[in-house]
This record gives C-alpha cells, sequence and structure tokens, in this order.
C-alpha cells in the first residue's frame, strides 16, 4: 500500500489532533525536550526503577493505552475461493454466487463463521459430489454463521456455496486517513453522468475491506488459491489476479471474462478491476507485464511503466528469488481510496501519478516511479511472505518503502538514494513530534492506524541502518532465507530476526528489540574537541530515556586531515560516552555519523570553518546538504555565500536545490552577483524541480521586479516551472502578465489550477467567482483541502449576495464529503467568511454537532 498525498495530509491531522487518554496537566515545552504532561502512574504502568507513588513526567507524544490486538485466531483454513459475479450499475450492486473450499486449521468443526458486510443472501448450500443442499445459517449483516452438516477434521476440505447481493453503497461509510474509504467495491461514474470522468468499477481490499462483494474470512494470515468469473458489457476490459484462462461472447451482449490465481495469496488481496482501459503490453522472463490506462494516455504508458521489467530483473536477482508471479499488471483508476495497492499480481494506482501527459511528465515521474518500485517490491513483501497480523504491518511496509531507495541507489546512484532517506527521515520525525509508536504495535484502536509514517517511512529506515550494520552480502542472504522459509505464508518479527541470525551468526535481539519493538529515537548531542594528540568524542543521548531506550549504536566517524579522510567505527551503549583516538594533529573535520545512516535527531557542534570544509570535501549529498543547512544563518558571510553560489553548479540537483533555499531573502554583499546566479538558474537549469525553487527565491526578495523573468517562466515547459511563477506573480501581481494568467484558465494542468486558485485568492475578483464554480469538478480530491480555503478567500472580497452558490457548496462538502481533509478544507473556508456573513455561524455549529469523526469536531473547536 502506498498512501496519497491526501493521505499524508489526513496523518499529519491525525497525529496533531490525537487527544491523550488521560486527564492531565500540560507542561510549557523546553528547548530540548518535547512538550510534557504530569501523570501519577498506577504501578503496572511504571518502569521497573518506579515506585506507585511517583510523579513521572509523561511526554506529549505518547499515545494512549489501546487494547492488545492478536493475530486471528485459525479455526477454520479458507482454501480456494471461486468467485461468478456480475454488476448492476445502476444500483451499484454486485450480484455474485461464491464457491469457498475450506477444512478445518485443527480442531474438529461443524460450524465456519465467514466475513460478509452488507449482504443479501439467497442461498448458502454444502457441496458433495456435484450435488448441493441447504444449510442453515444465521447472518448478522457482518458475519455469516454456517452450520455444517457434521463436524469435519483437518483432514476434510468442503465446499460450501453462497448466493447473494453485494450493495456496498448501502453500508455505513467509513475510511482513514491513509485509506479513505473501506467500501470494497466502488463504482465510479455508474450512470455516466459526469462527462469527463470514464465509468470504471474497481476494488480495494485492504485491511479487511474485500469481504464487502465477496463472502470470505478476511483476515490476514489466510491463503487461498482463487477464480473469479466476471460478467461484463462487452466494451469493458477487465482485470483481475492470476491469468485469463477464458474470455466468452454471451448471447446477451455482455462478455464473461475468468481469472484464476493458482498461487495461494490472502484474501485482502484479491481484486478486480473493469473499464474501458487500453492495455500496453510488455513482459519480463516470458510473464506478461500489462499496464491498463484509459485510452488517450496509452502513447505514455510505456514511458511512465517502462521501467516496469528493469525492477522485476533488479529485485529479483537482489533477492535471489524470482518474481513469484503468473503475472504483473498495474492499472491506472480513477477516485481512488489510496496511493496505490499492491494486490497480488495486479496492483491498482491512482490515475493522477500514471496518466500524464508528456508536458506533466517532466515533473511528476519521480514520483510515480518510486510507486511503481514500491507496490513491485510487496509482490515479495507482503504478498508472498505476508504479515500475520495488522501489528506486524511494518514487516509489509517497511520493505515496500525501502526499495524506493534500493531503486534509486540502482538507477540513479548514490545521491538518489541519500535523497529518499533525507525526505524519509523527515516525514518520520515530523509525525514523531507528535505520536511515537513501536513499528511492531500490538497495541492500537483501529487497524488503519498502523498506516503511518512509522510503519512506512521510520520502518524503512530501520532496514537500512540494519542493512549498514550486517553488510550488504549478509544483508540480502539473510532477506534470502527470510523470503524462502516463508513463502506463501505469514510472518511475524521474529521470523524476520531468526533469518538475520542465522545468516549471520549473531545475536540480534538487541537491535530488533529497541527499533521494532520499542517506541522512539535517539535524541543526540555530539561534540568533538583535540588535545595532546588525541580527538575525544563526547556522545550524548537527550532522549526521554523514561518511555524510550538508551541505544545501542554502531556508528562510522570520520576523521579528515590534510582531506585524508580515517574512519573510525564507534559503538554508543551509554546516554553519555566518551571516545577518543589519536590524531597527528588538528582535524579540518571530525564528522559523526559520516554515512548518515542513523534514523536519529543529532544536533553536532561544528565550527563555520568545518562545515565549510565538510561542503567542499564531502563524500555524498547528505554531507553537502548538511553543511548547507548548517550555514543558512551566516549566508552574508563572503565564504559561505561562495560556497552556496558554487553548489548552483554542483551536479546533483537536490544540492542545487538546497542551495537557492539557503539563498531566500539574501542580504549579503554580493546581491547583484547572487541575484544574477538565481535568474540564471530560472532561466537554464535542466532540472525543473531546480528552476521552479529559483523563481520562489526571487519571489523572497522585497521591492524588487523580477517580473520579466516571471513572464518568460509562464511559457516553461515545465507545469511546476510555469505555477511557479503564477506564484511568484501572486506577491508581485505585473499588468504585462495578468492577461496571460486569464488565458490559462482553461488548463488540464492540477499544478496550474492550484496555482490560479492561489493566484485569484489574492488578487481576484468577482469575475472569478464562477471558474472557481466551475473548475471545482476538476481538481483532484488531494488538492481539495487548498483549492477550497483559496475560494473561501475569493468570496470574502466580493459581494456578500454573490456568495450563495460558493456558500452552498462548500457546506455540502464540509457535510457530506468522503475524506475528513476536504471537509476540513470546506469548513474552514466557511470559517473565513463568518465575520462578514454572521448567519454562517449556526450553520457552522451545526456541521459540528452532526460530524462523528472525534478528530475533525476537535479541529472545528479550535477555529471557533
Amino acid at each position: 500500500m502506498k498512501y496519497s498525498v491526501l493521505g499524508i495530509i489526513g496523518l499529519v491531522l491525525t497525529s496533531h489532533l490525537t487527544a491523550p487518554a488521560q486527564t492531565v496537566k500540560t507542561v510549557k515545552p523546553s528547548s530540548e525536550k518535547p512538550a510534557v504532561r504530569k501523570k501519577t502512574t498506577p504501578a503496572a504502568e511504571l518502569p521497573a526503577t518506579e515506585s506507585a507513588s511517583s510523579t513521572i513526567i509523561v511526554p506529549s507524544w505518547l499515545p494512549p493505552t489501546n487494547p492488545v490486538q492478536p493475530a486471528a485466531t485459525i479455526l477454520t483454513d479458507l482454501l480456494d475461493t471461486k468467485l461468478d459475479v456480475r454488476f448492476d450499475w445502476a444500483k451499484q450492486w454486485l450480484l455474485g454466487t461464491a464457491s469457498l473450499t475450506l477444512r478445518p486449521h485443527f480442531y474438529p468443526q461443524g460450524q465456519v463463521v465467514l466475513d460478509a458486510k452488507g449482504f443479501d443472501i439467497k442461498s448458502v448450500r454444502l457441496v458433495t459430489a456435484g450435488k448441493e443442499k441447504n444449510l442453515n445459517y444465521s447472518y448478522d449483516k457482518r458475519k455469516i454463521t454456517v452450520n455444517l452438516d457434521r463436524q469435519y477434521t483437518r483432514t476434510e476440505p468442503y465446499q460450501i456455496r453462497i448466493s447473494y447481493t453485494a450493495k456496498p453503497n448501502e453500508l455505513e461509510a467509513g475510511g482513514s486517513a491513509a485509506i479513505t474509504g473501506n467500501k470494497g467495491l466502488y463504482f465510479i461514474n455508474p450512470l455516466g453522468t459526469e462527462k469527463n470522468k470514464p465509468k470504471q468499477i474497481w476494488t480495494q481490499g485492504e485491511t479487511e475491506a474485500n469481504s464487502c462483494w465477496f463472502p470470505t474470512i478476511d483476515k490476514p494470515n489466510q491463503r487461498m488459491t482463487q477464480e473469479i468469473a466476471m460478467t461484463v458489457d462487452a466494451q469493458y476490459k477487465t482485470l483481475s489476479n492470476g491469468l485469463l484462462i477464458s474470455s466468452k461472447k454471451n448471447a446477451d451482449g455482455t462478455r464473461t471474462d475468468v481469472w484464476k490465481q493458482s498461487l495461494p495469496a490472502a484474501p485482502y488481496l484479491t481484486m478486480m478491476a473493469v473499464g474501458d482501459f487500453a492495455v500496453v503490453n510488455d513482459s519480463w522472463h516470458g510473464k506478461a507485464v500489462d499496464y491498463y490506462v484509459e485510452p488517450k494516455f496509452q502513447s505514455t504508458a510505456k514511458t511512465i511503466f517502462g521501467n516496469t521489467p528493469a525492477m522485476m530483473d533488479f529485485f529479483s536477482k537482489k533477492l535471489g528469488v524470482e518474481f513469484p508471479w503468473e503475472k504483473y499488471a498495474q492499472v491506472s483508476i480513477r477516485d481512488f481510496v489510496s496511493g496505490a495497492m499492491e494486490n497480488t499480481s495486479a496492483t491498482t494506482i491512482r490515475q493522477e501519478w500514471t496518466q500524464l501527459t508528456p508536458r506533466e511528465m517532466l515533473d511528476k515521474t519521480y514520483i510515480t516511479e518510486g510507486t511503481i518500485a514500491h507496490e513491485l517490491f510487496h509482490q515479495w513483501f507482503g504478498d508472498y511472505v505476508t504479515a500475520e497480523s495488522w501489528s506486524n504491518l511494518t514487516l509489509n511496509e517497511a520493505f515496500a518503502d525501502y526499495s524506493e531507495l534500493l531503486w534509486a541507489e540502482h538507477k540513479y546512484g548514490a545521491d538518489a538514494a541519500d535523497l529518499v532517506q533525507q525526505e524519509k527521515v523527515m516525514q518520520y520525525l515530523s509525525e514523531a513530534d507528535s505520536k511515537r509508536e513501536p513499528l511492531i504495535r500490538y497495541r492500537y484502536a483501529e487497524r488503519e492506524d498502523m498506516f503511518d509514517r512509522h510503519s512506512y517511512d521510520k520502518g524503512g529506515r530501520v532496514l537500512h541502518m540494519l542493512r549498514k550494520h550486517v553488510g550488504d552480502d549478509a544483508f540480502f542472504a539473510s532477506l534470502n532465507r527470510y523470503l524462502t522459509t516463508n513463502k506463501f505464508s505469514t510472518s511475524e518479527i521474529a521470523k524476520l530476526r531468526i533469518a538475520f541470525e542465522e545468516t549471520t551468526g549473531e545475536d540480534l535481539m538487541w537491535f530488533f528489540d529497541q527499533w521494532f519493538l520499542q517506541r522512539g529515537h535517539p535524541e543526540l548531542r555530539v561534540t568533538h574537541s583535540y588535545a595532546n594528540g588525541q580527538v575525544t568524542m563526547r556522545v550524548q543521548q537527550v532522549q526521554d530515556s523514561t518511555f524510550t531506550p538508551i541505544y545501542r549504536l554502531p556508528v562510522t566517524v570520520t576523521t579528515w586531515i590534510n582531506k585524508q579522510a580515517t574512519d573510525t567505527r564507534l559503538v554508543i551503549t551509554k546516554a553519555d560516552q566518551t571516545f577518543q583516538w589519536a590524531a597527528p594533529q588538528r582535524p579540518n573535520l571530525v564528522k559523526f555519523d559520516s554515512e548518515g545512516q542513523l534514523l536519529a535527531k543529532t544536533q553536532e557542534e561544528r565550527t563555520q570553518d568545518e562545515l565549510l570544509f565538510q561542503y567542499y570535501n564531502a563524500r555524498n549529498y547528505l554531507q553537502k546538504y548538511e553543511a548547507i543547512d548548517g550555514l543558512r544563518n551566516k549566508v552574508g558571510d563572503l565564504a559561505v555565500s561562495g560556497m552556496l553560489r558554487n553548489a548552483l553548479n554542483d551536479n546533483f540537483w537536490a544540492v542545487r536545490n538546497a542551495a537557492l533555499e539557503a539563498l531566500r531573502k539574501y542580504k549579503g554583499p554580493e546581491g547583484n552577483a547572487v541575484r544574477n546566479d538565481i535568474k540564471r538558474v530560472a532561466a537554464t537549469d535542466v532540472k525543473s524541480q531546480v528552476r521552479a525553487t529559483a523563481l520562489s527565491t526571487l519571489s523572497t526578495f522585497p521591492n524588487e521586479d523580477f517580473g520579466d523573468v516571471y513572464s518568460v517562466a509562464l511559457n516553461d515547459s515545465s507545469y511546476l516551472v510555469a505555477g511557479a511563477a503564477i506564484t511568484a506573480l501572486t506577491k508581485a501581481p505585473t499588468v504585462g502578465t495578468r492577461d496571460r494568467i486569464n488565458a490559462l484558465q482553461e488548463t488540464s494542468s492540477t499544478t496550474i489550477l492550484n496555482a490560479l486558485a492561489n493566484y485569484y485568492s489574492l488578487n481576484g475578483n468577482l469575475d472569478q467567482y464562477p471558474w472557481f464554480l466551475r473548475r471545482l469538478n476538476d481538481v483532484p480530491e488531494e488538492d481539495l483541502y487548498n483549492y477550497l480555503q483559496h475560494f473561501g478567500t475569493l468570496m470574502t472580497r466580493i459581494p456578500p449576495i454573490e456568495r450563495e452558490k460558493g456558500i452552498q457548496k462548500l457546506e455540502t462538502l464540509a457535510r457530506t464529503h468522503r475524506n475528513y481533509a476536504v471537509k476540513l478544507g470546506a469548513y474552514r473556508a466557511l470559517n473565513t467568511l463568518v465575520a462578514s456573513t454572521p448567519s454562517l455561524k449556526p450553520v457552522l455549529q451545526d456541521i459540528k454537532a452532526k460530524e462523528k469523526d472525534t478528530q475533525l469536531k476537535a479541529f472545528y473547536s479550535l477555529l471557533q
């Protein structure tokens, strides 16, 4: 699973709105430690060194105590599922027959309980020797409890056939920040009333939503083979797991496609997709590799997905396990409830990332490529070997997350991998400000809570540290052992540890305990000095050790003397530890964690000269970035501005980008030279992200006119750059560009659309009001949060009598939209209008009163 940008927004909101379980007193945070709260803790919750009457300081990021969530008890094994389905588009129903082959797991069973949410059950029959007989059952709209005709033992498989109608739209709406819907089966534009949107059907099973469209045992520790017969209108293409084994035209103008997967996988990985797709064919080692896209994107599909066979080859060789499934397909779908999903042999992925014009591909392929790698790696980690419970989700997601770094390293080099590492660390640390959980989380409130920056970003970084600790050969040999030992079965964290221990011969309980089973991360203060021919380094772990461990941290320190580097390997094991080693003279630089592999928040003292030396002698992108970031406050110094100007010519685009960010609002002595350098980069840099950042940096210089630069950039080949130009002109509009910006109003680019919304929010008038309303339907769900607030800002400057349609639209979205980030955007937009439209106050109060999401209600309260 790769969650969407909207999911990220939701996760941030969730983490900031999660309330502690206890009533506590908040204490003002210090400069070194997170906000804390006081609590008198029962003895059962205290560390062994605390007494029952102790008053301890509880950090604000400590989550409430949730119930233990064990793996599901297996009473019955689901062996095989055969489905025969057709669709009622108008009613958004699935009409199905499910034939399930089951067997008692160990103990004899005379009953079986199946997950089946919101069905109309027509019959439940036992199939024996080609004959069927009715079985008694009870059904509570969530589970079917079937009474078998007798007790069956674990050596006796049996088959049940259930005829049913699934009505996913009649289920109570639900979802989470990462997966915004939980109804399993989705009809997109079912009546064809939306002119610019195709009709589609697709499914999304994770976590336990496939039981909304077929009866099953909807738990990740089940595995089944499957066969699905889909009857559809003849013009549609179908996709499911496994291979298409037959396709038959029917007399009524429909067609029945039968898809069969002969290798067992968890029920949540079952999928269907139906739509007017063009199928672009590729292959790898004789296996079909297909890309399903809307016909108008057929010509760019190979460009978007074309690295897939190379990825399959790279991952197969690295893991020593060849891609295991019968085929691999990827399908671009509309209105997806997440980013992408690793259904076995058939990944679904949101169309915003994969259906791109050649111009859009200049900016977005890096997002898509990481997602393609992520979902493909899941075919091993998640599909071939599956986490036995959602508590162990990181065994799926950490590996998929780490594959993004592995592919970047292989395809684009070490700097690109370092950039992935940096972004992932920052994303986890941002979430960790307000929540810290163990990676293996046996306590959670809801399954979807597991889909966060911990399971993904922290998990991937922990794997990176494990790789650095054991070495590449041992790391990939251990993964091979893990996969081959547990193939087509489920796993938990102990199995991964054992695979590494058996491969390396080292007891790694210390590593797995501190990184997988305990919460938090190290917070380090690092200082060094030189005297009497010795370097002395002091490393302090300053994290709250009541709720976070004191870590064991193997780390490399590099000492530079006369541009000669010497590596020293240290193992930190204490809260405050000092190390010494010989050096013939004062070093130019002593660099802690020179490989940039630790997942830690590190404060490392270095002088300006040391940071300048670090930049010019850096071994990797992370060291250059760190030097640039560390000297941001000294850009007025000629040596520092010279370094930044040098960085504007670096071979790696992210270094150039970092230098531009550091030069924002530059007021140093090289003013004209710096501005000319930035203008040059804005016009000529080969990377669109860098050109866009250059424009943004220029816009930070007050009282200076760069209108000519922005005007040229409006015609840039990149939408990202043109959008940055519009954003810059939002702050400093010019008469000469107004008509050219207005001429972009019918753009198909969501990047330009969002930039225009921002521009008009501050520079528009009543003329743009109908444009906001009309283009609202063209804004992707993940961009609506900002778009709606821009709309609200525009409405503050138009006469109240003209606002009725806009207010009605915002109110409808705030009350009914499926995604709470969109609801929040609409609510905030309405809130901006309260001062000039007092009649909205009771409307907002009513929206808040009727909102069922407690986190949204909490945020609404903050706005009032």
